[in-house]
């Protein structure tokens, strides 16, 4: 069966909402309520970098506060004031700024909605093989697998 061919060109908002509301295991998927995804770079068949078009409403989280070994991140705000959590502390932020991750720094990080209304940005990450990730706030590690997250404890137990 043939391949259906990857649009030229789309309206971002118009994409599906990404049907997996998230890949942590439980208890840390149900945390991610609030949170919907538009992957745009999925769409076109970009395998170098991902590119979300997310919404998170209000008390909505973009994740778990956490540290790529391998994978640098980017988020440019389009809507609302979010606060930017990282090791430094918190950072009010609001349409048009932006921030960046780099790989290997260690410094966690994420988004979370404060306010009453509608939060919307643009996030962008590379698709590094054999990337891993720290949550400094859980019981966690996440370690990229053949393209697929697996779920360990810090102890190295594997979750589910």
């Amino acid at each position: 069966m043939p391949k259906e061919p990857k649009p030229i060109a789309v309206v971002a908002a118009d994409v599906p909402v990404r049907r997996k509301p998230s890949a942590y295991p439980e208890p840390f998927a149900s945390q991610m309520g609030g949170r919907a995804k538009r992957q745009l770079g999925d769409l076109f068949g970009l395998s170098n970098f991902g590119v979300n078009l997310t919404h998170l409403a209000p008390g909505a989280v973009s994740s778990l506060r956490h540290a790529h070994t391998r994978q640098d991140e980017f988020v440019y705000i389009l809507q609302g004031n979010p606060t930017l959590q990282t090791d430094e502390g918190r950072t009010e932020l609001a349409p048009g700024m932006c921030s960046g991750f780099k790989a290997g720094t260690g410094n966690g990080h994420r988004l979370v909605n404060e306010t009453d209304g509608v939060v919307v940005y643009l996030e962008v990450g590379d698709r590094t093989a054999d990337d891993a990730a720290s949550y400094p706030d859980e019981d966690l590690e996440a370690r990229l697998v053949e393209g697929q997250w697996r779920f360990f404890h810090k102890n190295g137990v594997p979750y589910g």
